[in-house]
């Protein structure tokens, strides 16, 4: 929004009377990159421009009468758009109410920064309306006075130039941004909610504790199974301020939300506690460049791709613990609906998933009883699967007797991973794991020496061209399976010579539900992926950390076999 102008400036203000009367409107304007150069240089100020085209009309000795209507003053608006331009739009109406037939600008930079927009309103608009147009610096126009002028080559080429130097301007300032974006400083114009921008260092955030206290509220109802709505509702209904009205209300801060009704106060939606909950500049982690301008000229922001952001972690203080974070995008990615009048999720929401079909289950009461069925059974069509249906009595008792299974055997593969590392290395197995790896070197030699030949024997003329490239895919091939199985062998022998650790992390997390009694949706996303519900009633859980927990029980084997000493 352009600034009002920092000069007092009558409405009509008569210069000369006689001849043909000319109705003024001066344009000025000051670009942000104006308003920084200008600490060192002031003769593009706001108030320079109007004094050097008010003496120009001051000297004016043609016989015409001259009035100066108004001066329109965009300070700190870009030229390369009209749209942002507040008062060149409010020149426009003038042009067309017929309040004004003449515009002046110090350079034609100052009107036009877009080559195209130079040509429009030169060529077409101004005729169109019959304004005389005057510049007086940077190719001097007038065209009443000199038309010829208007029609110079070298007016287009110094649009072209003035256009350029934008783009420059621009590829300069973008740079500079992604020089600080990647050292992981803020440049935002306001910091996120629950952060404040540091009082010695605008490119350094601190901790707002009356905001983060909101926001470890969010979380904290979220990991207690209530869904986004209902944490709206929470928020709304104890006057908690959204993001929006606590930067304006609190903070005094000058901040606008496009998509807002500037009439209506601001209240919590469940797409701004879903940004807090997915945004990882809670958990210390700089997270910027989400969004950009198309260009230089199109002023429109549009979503960046992902791997594209600029993400530098633990910058700054977290408001959320990391474990917790990750806990919380775990969440996220189920299907974690409320049913009618629900505040909180159910116990088993997102986690069911039919056997057959993999479709999500979905939760029905009968008389009081709790069954789950399968969705495309029930909701689409009873011939493309089966009813998988299981009582959430049977479900419960189930899936708790499963975690209490997985938790018994993380102890137990804790207490034999601690007793193993005690012991003497077993070195037999390790010899054998060393002339495996020493086979498969030198094979993968081997292959290496005949990929050289073959491209020898071509290069000599005794294979042809289509021979030669099936016989070096072929070898290829071969080295990229024996390079992988290399890397397997000295990972397997890397991790028998220096031990898994017992306190290992995923096993501290099974660990800590040693004496589990009831089934909760915290002990289910810690510990559980998916719960798949077979047609027979029976089910599967898959655990998180598979991975690991496989690795953990081939170290085990390895290193109790019997012909190992």
């Amino acid at each position: 929004m352009a600034r009002k102008s920092r000069v007092n400036i009558p409405k009509t203000y008569v210069l000369k009377k006689s001849g043909r009367v000319w109705y003024v409107g001066l344009y000025i304007r000051l670009s942000k990159e104006d308003e920084r150069l200008l600490k060192h240089d002031d003769s593009e100020s706001v108030k320079n421009q109007e004094k050097i085209l008010r003496a120009h009309f001051a000297a004016m000795d043609d016989g015409d009468t001259y009035v100066i209507v108004k001066v329109f003053i965009d300070d700190g608006i870009s030229g390369t758009t009209d749209e942002e331009r507040k008062d060149f739009q409010d020149m426009l109406t003038y042009i067309e109410a017929g309040k004004i037939n003449c515009v002046a600008v110090k350079d034609l930079a100052r009107s036009f920064r877009n080559y195209g927009d130079q040509g429009y309103y030169l060529d077409d608009y101004f005729p169109r309306y019959n304004i005389r147009f005057i510049s007086l610096y940077h190719q001097t126009l007038d065209s009443y006075k000199d038309p010829r002028n208007m029609r110079s080559i070298a007016v287009p080429i110094q649009g072209v130039m003035n256009e350029n130097h934008c783009a420059e301007t621009s590829d300069k300032v973008r740079a500079v941004f992604d020089m600080k974006r990647s050292n992981g400083q803020h440049i935002g114009s306001f910091a996120p909610f629950g952060y404040l921008k540091h009082p010695d260092d605008k490119n350094a955030l601190v901790i707002d504790e009356a905001a983060a206290a909101v926001v470890r509220d969010i979380y904290t109802m979220f990991l207690d199974g209530m869904s986004k709505n209902a944490i709206v509702r929470n928020l709304n209904e104890h006057g908690v301020l959204c993001p929006a009205a606590y930067k304006r209300e609190v903070l005094k801060q000058k901040y606008t939300n496009p998509s807002l009704d500037p009439a209506k106060k601001p209240l919590w939606t469940a797409s701004s506690v879903t940004s807090i909950l997915k945004n990882r500049m809670y958990c210390g982690d700089m997270v910027q460049g989400r969004y950009r301008k198309k260009s230089y000229k199109i002023h429109v922001q549009e979503r960046t791709p992902e791997d594209e952001w600029y993400i530098v972690e633990n910058t700054h203080e977290p408001i959320i613990e990391r474990p917790i974070f990750e806990k919380v995008q775990a969440l996220l990615m189920k299907d974690t609906r409320t049913g009618p009048q629900q505040k909180k999720l159910y116990l088993f929401s997102g986690f069911l998933r039919c056997a057959d079909c993999g479709k999500a289950m979905t939760r029905s009461q009968v008389k009081g009883t709790v069954y789950y069925f399968c969705r495309t059974y029930k909701d689409q069509s009873k011939t493309a699967c089966t009813k998988h249906s299981i009582k959430h009595n049977r479900l419960e008792a189930a899936v708790l007797y499963a975690v209490q299974q997985q938790v018994y055997l993380a102890v137990h593969y804790s207490n034999t991973i601690a007793y193993i590392n005690k012991a003497p290395l077993l070195k037999s197995q390790s010899v054998k794991l060393q002339n495996a790896l020493d086979q498969k070197e030198k094979e993968l030699a081997k292959i290496t020496r005949y990929k050289q030949a073959v491209w020898q024997d071509w290069k000599d003329g005794e294979i042809s061209h289509m021979d030669y490239r099936h016989m070096r895919e072929d070898y290829d091939n071969q080295i990229e399976e024996l390079t992988q199985v290399i890397e397997t062998l000295r990972a397997e022998k890397e991790e028998l010579e220096n031990g898994i650790d017992a306190e290992s992390p995923f096993l501290t997390v099974f660990k800590q539900f040693q004496n589990i009694e009831k089934l909760t949706r915290d002990v289910l996303t810690e510990l559980v992926e998916q719960i798949k519900v077979h047609e027979n009633g029976n089910i599967s859980v898959k655990f998180k950390f598979a991975d690991e927990i496989r690795r953990v029980i081939e170290y085990i084997e390895i290193n109790t076999q019997s012909e190992a000493v």
